[in-house]
């Protein structure tokens, strides 16, 4: 009897795996990922769900200006980086953390959270690692599917937010550890 049962787990179970996934890509909203590395081979990457816009108003309309956004749909969006980052002055150890952000129409926040496995909303106060403001502008052409996508430019990677007519985004550097040389203002900082 427990040999039946055994056999019946494992093959219901793989079953089950597979129509979830399945089930996730039928999705409205389906999952998407983005990643970008580093000279060295470290790396950023996020996963997403991409929402469309089917024709509504987005920014300021279904998602509200002035309110924390989860950046996506379904479970929340993931950014995990296997390396130390920098990004507008202030610190990302390497981790895995939820990525939010907070619209405005002139100028958006970028939010990493240290809270993770969350499932999109609510926002959690009193979690974050980290707020920095975003470059915002306008896109060339109208965006149907939100986008989140990296781009690799010298020591650096650009996140990059898109949908509707809007881009948001922010650059990322890879933090290198510096030491002190013959003076305390000269610093020698590998690969720099």
């Amino acid at each position: 009897m427990q040999t039946a049962i055994a056999v019946l787990v494992l093959i219901v179970a793989p079953v089950t795996l597979s129509s979830v996934q399945q089930e996730k890509t039928q999705r409205p909203s389906p999952p998407a990922s983005a990643s970008c590395k580093f000279d060295d081979g470290k790396t950023i990457s996020t996963d997403y769900s991409s929402p469309r816009m089917k024709g509504r108003t987005i920014f300021g309309g279904l998602v509200p200006y002035g309110q924390v956004w989860r950046t996506g749909a379904n479970e929340a969006t993931t950014f995990v980086t296997d390396t130390d980052l920098s990004v507008g002055g202030k610190e990302i150890p390497a981790g895995s953390y939820t990525l939010f952000t907070l619209p405005a129409a002139d100028k958006w926040v970028l939010i990493i959270s240290k809270k993770t496995g969350e499932p999109g909303t609510p926002y959690r106060e009193g979690e974050d690692l980290l707020r920095v403001d975003m470059k915002v502008s306008q896109t060339e052409s109208l965006v149907e599917n939100f986008t989140i996508a990296y781009h690799k430019k010298d020591a650096t990677c650009s996140l990059t937010l898109s949908w509707e007519r809007t881009q948001a985004s922010v650059d990322l550097a890879e933090k290198k550890l510096c030491w002190p040389t013959t003076s305390p203002l000269t610093y020698s900082c590998p690969d720099q």
